[in-house]
């Protein structure tokens, strides 16, 4: 029987055929494929890790130890976390059932496009959700949301290794088949298979994710490449392929929101979140009428 990781490998390969490309012409979807083909090129599984971050940081000294480089989006899953974090050291609860992934992507693409990569994470989760005909919103700028509750978080971090290269580390947290929360998160989460009533294969979910992790982030290397060939750049106004395709599957837009750097600890005010704007900034109306555009930081509705 194949294990996990080829199991996994398998249906990446299936639903990459699969992928929805409408409006695109077939030459400008083989191109963004392209892009994106080194996701999940290589897969690591484990059953257990104190996080997958570590165990790719791990894979990266061991490469530079024999002069080489760690490849292009290498993926580590596991079945369970035991110290797994959120955004700003939050403790996130990885159980059995769930998928917990991080992807490494090498540090090729400008400043303005890079910054974008957990939005393209965040397009891939939400794509891959409504593929199991769940109603599914991504709130900016990394989180997913089913029925107003939490299926999803996104970590993105970057990591500058001795010999010079540096990585972004896309982190995953799907809510899959757990269904089980601590008390403090029982009205914020929810899982795919408490909202479908059935539990759902995780090598097929984990193999969708990766799939279309490949078209987002192929997406995001395409915006740059259409781009520089424009000569334009998102504070120029030039429209952003991957944001556009972010913010029709968003529900910020219009909602009353509380925003902070970390606003769990200091929520700094309350406004209208008014629209995005072509570099991912969420421009928001303060209740004085003014305006204010943040790049970072979090939102609660």
């Amino acid at each position: 029987m194949p294990s996990f990781q080829e199991q996994v490998l398998q249906h990446r390969q299936r639903y990459l055929a699969a992928v929805d490309y409408s409006g695109f012409s077939p030459a400008e979807a083989a191109k963004i494929l392209a892009y994106g083909a080194p996701v999940g090129a290589r897969v690591e599984h484990h059953q257990q890790l104190d996080r997958c971050m570590n165990r790719l940081q791990e894979l990266m000294a061991a490469a530079e130890a024999k002069g080489d480089v760690l490849a292009a989006g290498t993926v580590v899953l596991a079945d369970t976390l035991s110290s797994s974090l959120g955004r700003f050291e939050r403790q996130w609860h990885a159980p059995l059932g769930g998928i917990w992934l991080t992807v490494a992507w090498p540090d090729i693409l400008l400043p303005e496009f890079s910054r974008l990569l957990p939005f393209a994470a965040g397009l891939a989760c939400c794509r891959t959700v409504r593929q199991y005909g769940v109603d599914a919103w991504l709130k900016w700028v990394n989180d997913l949301l089913v029925q107003q509750r939490k299926i999803a978080g996104i970590l993105c971090t970057t990591v500058l290794r001795p010999n010079k290269d540096r990585y972004h580390l896309l982190g995953i947290g799907l809510n899959a088949n757990n269904q089980d929360f601590p008390a403090a998160l029982q009205h914020n989460a929810i899982s795919l298979a408490k909202v479908l009533g059935r539990q759902v294969d995780l090598t097929e979910l984990a193999g969708k994710l990766l799939a279309e992790l490949s078209w987002a982030i192929g997406l995001l290397h395409y915006d740059e490449e259409l781009a520089l060939r424009e000569n334009l750049t998102c504070e120029e106004g030039r429209a952003s392929l991957l944001l556009t395709a972010w913010r029709q599957m968003s529900d910020t837009v219009g909602r009353q929101v509380e925003y902070g750097f970390d606003v769990q600890k200091e929520p700094l005010w309350q406004a209208r979140a008014v629209d995005l704007d072509p570099c991912g900034g969420l421009i928001m109306e303060l209740e004085d009428g003014s305006k204010v555009t943040e790049y970072s930081g979090e939102i609660v509705y």
